[in-house]
């Protein structure tokens, strides 16, 4: 009997430190799921402004196009197959946990979102909530678009609605274990009304834009998954897949990264993909930021100004090319 006690206690302390240990570290919402909102029934008027600003941010800042539709990675520039824009791909690049799929945005209602209502297409793009109650996968930059108003969020929708609908019917996204559980962490809910933020200084505009661009995801080098601190824009992110191995420029004004450009050069290279007789490589999307006004550009290179030099030489030299 007394051992039979001992033991009791024994496991009951083991399960309060798993207990502990949990709550203090990972959490429980791998195990319970995400947190998520209840869905309303909101629905967003369709309007020729809101048509006119979704085109502009789906085709131009957002890059939604881009990641959403399939691309011929043998032709040059990696164009999308003509037809198949926003419905959706599987993500080709090489060390991704798992199966990762682009959803086919288009209204198909078989095998797009024609089925999905305003509020589950709105919870998708900000929270991280799939119509199915599911955690995204973090590629899908909600993050970064938690910061999208939500006149701009309707826009957006209401242009997703417009597409042409296509049936492209595509594989689920498959995560590999414990990262499927791991990521249920991340979405956080949205309660309260976004609004535009201050953009009343180039550099406020800029630092905006840049955060729904992306631009730091891609130009700032991480360590399993997470951005290394105080190497923010540094450059040095490989890519591996069909386009071979890229690895992204230094964006920070420091010797080692872009202190040549000037505001001309910036456009010009976002305009035509060309730093004068360079040309930047077809997987950084300046095809979709050209889309993008000049006041829209001049802001951001006004942010990237203000970055912190950070001294990273990025070699190209032994890989394809750069995607500065």
């Amino acid at each position: 009997m007394k051992i039979f006690k001992i033991l009791l206690a024994v496991v009951c302390l083991l399960a309060l430190v798993a207990v502990g240990a949990i709550t203090f570290t990972i959490g429980w919402r791998p195990f319970i799921g995400p947190r998520a909102r209840r869905l309303t029934d909101r629905h967003f008027e369709a309007t020729p402004q809101r048509l006119a600003r979704g085109k502009y941010l789906v085709e131009g800042v957002l890059v939604c196009l881009d990641c959403h539709s399939e691309h011929d990675w043998k032709a040059a520039g990696y164009p999308i197959f003509p037809g198949m824009e926003g419905s959706g791909e599987i993500f080709p690049e090489e060390g991704l946990p798992g199966r990762i799929v682009a959803p086919n945005l288009t209204p198909d209602a078989d095998t797009g979102v024609g089925k999905w209502t305003d509020d589950q297409l709105a919870r998708a793009i900000r929270e991280g909530i799939g119509h199915d109650g599911r955690a995204l996968f973090p590629m899908m930059p909600y993050q970064h678009y938690r910061s999208l108003p939500d006149e701009d969020l309707a826009s957006v929708v209401v242009y997703l609605r417009s597409l042409p609908p296509v049936r492209h019917p595509l594989p689920k996204t498959e995560i590999i274990f414990p990262v499927r559980y791991l990521i249920r962490s991340v979405p956080q809910p949205l309660t309260a009304p976004v609004v535009a933020p201050d953009l009343s200084t180039p550099e406020q505009r800029g630092a905006y834009l840049v955060n729904l661009a992306l631009c730091a995801d891609c130009h700032t080098p991480t360590v399993r998954g997470e951005p290394i601190p105080g190497r923010d824009f540094a450059g040095g992110q490989k890519f591996v897949g069909p386009w071979g191995t890229i690895t992204s420029a230094n964006l920070t004004p420091d010797a080692s990264g872009i202190p040549y450009y000037d505001e001309k050069l910036f456009i010009q290279a976002m305009r035509t993909g060309q730093v004068g007789a360079r040309a930047l490589h077809a997987l950084m999307p300046w095809q979709v930021y050209r889309n993008m006004t000049d006041e829209d550009l001049k802001a951001i290179f006004a942010y990237l100004r203000t970055l912190k030099p950070v001294y990273n030489e990025v070699d190209n030299s032994k890989e394809q090319a750069s995607s500065n």
